[in-house]
């Protein structure tokens, strides 16, 4: 019997990961929040590229939601190409990435933390470069991933991102919600979306329409299309297709909504009807019965924990559907072309 793919195999470790984590490191996190809280920066910046920059994303909307602090995500090559000097004092700037060893991340994490502002990085492999180029460094305790496709690397980034953003707004319900945060990702992860491979084996494009904290999860999901199965996928946000995209849409055009029940779920499932109308066949990823009741294709969600980690929950369910879909399309997702685990730019 042929076993599952290191994506699919390294996804379902994911729940333990993210329990690891938050066991681990409290000391640290509390640190670097005593000294935010301390010196509150003036903006964030986020480095990271690939999976590692859209849980940058989900930063961005968690430091601006939670905490009102403008987050950028930086330009690697303003930096290394065109040689800028950033003006970053007092600033914090969260640097995300799986090996920590890429030129450029390097190259900015030490500009920024030699220009005055308060440095971090979560990083996956500890004893790399980036950890000694920044005041906080905090591991991800994901353990090795050997699949090219990352997937308990991106979750427990999240999770990590989650974790910071709570202690330091001293939000004690996300706090509670983050203990319960690894069983409800093992129910995701047994989450059946088999019901897609049908729709989406022979496609050759779709796009993933997201919104809010679930807009980074949509970019994931958009990529791993891309890496894993060759499926020319796009990531939108609801609030975004009807100024171009919705042009794409033609009969039975998939489209995958991503519809985790907060602030910006009304917004998301007017965009899906709109979509509906224009002839798309909906894949809607949800727990949310007036959710799912619009899909051609339900793809069931755990129900909601809390609305800051349910996207979460979200990339947990689908990293084995897409292990799958890259299966039967006929590519291996641990070994996609032209690619390598890690990759070094400059």
């Amino acid at each position: 019997m042929t076993s599952a793919p290191l994506m699919m195999q390294e996804a379902a470790t994911a729940p333990a990961a993210v329990r690891r984590l938050l066991d681990s490191d409290a000391a640290a996190v509390a640190a670097l929040a005593d000294r935010l809280r301390a010196v509150p920066p003036p903006f964030a910046m986020t480095i990271a590229r690939g999976s590692s920059d859209h849980a940058a994303g989900y930063a961005r909307y968690l430091f601006e939601a939670a905490l009102g602090l403008v987050t950028a995500s930086a330009a690697p090559s303003v930096v290394t190409a065109y040689g800028a000097d950033l003006q970053v004092k007092d600033a914090f700037v969260l640097a995300i990435s799986q090996s920590g060893q890429s030129p450029d991340l390097l190259c900015v994490a030490e500009r920024a933390r030699a220009g005055g502002a308060l440095t971090a990085a979560l990083i996956n492999a500890e004893d790399t470069p980036l950890a000694e180029r920044v005041a906080h460094p905090l591991p991800l305790h994901a353990g090795p991933e050997l699949s090219v496709a990352a997937t308990k690397s991106f979750v427990t980034s999240l999770a990590a991102v989650a974790r910071l953003t709570a202690v330091w707004a001293d939000d004690q319900a996300l706090l509670a919600a983050l203990s319960r945060l690894p069983h409800e990702l093992e129910r995701a992860g047994a989450a059946d979306w088999s019901a897609a491979l049908s729709v989406l084996e022979a496609a050759s494009s779709l796009l993933i329409v997201a919104r809010g904290r679930s807009y980074p999860i949509a970019q994931e999901m958009a990529l791993k299309f891309k890496e894993t199965a060759a499926v020319h996928a796009e990531p939108f946000s609801a609030a975004e297709v009807m100024h171009g995209p919705m042009a794409l849409v033609k009969p039975g055009f998939p489209v995958l909504v991503v519809a985790v029940r907060d602030e910006t779920l009304d917004g998301v499932l007017d965009t899906a009807r709109a979509l509906k109308r224009a002839g798309a066949h909906l894949l809607v990823a949800a727990a949310e019965e007036r959710a799912l009741a619009l899909a051609d294709t339900p793809l069931l969600l755990p129900p909601p924990l809390h609305p800051v980690l349910d996207p979460i929950a979200a990339i947990q369910a689908f990293y084995p559907f897409m292990a799958r879909l890259a299966l039967a399309r006929g590519f291996d997702p641990d070994r996609p072309r032209h690619l390598r685990k890690v990759t070094r730019t400059i």
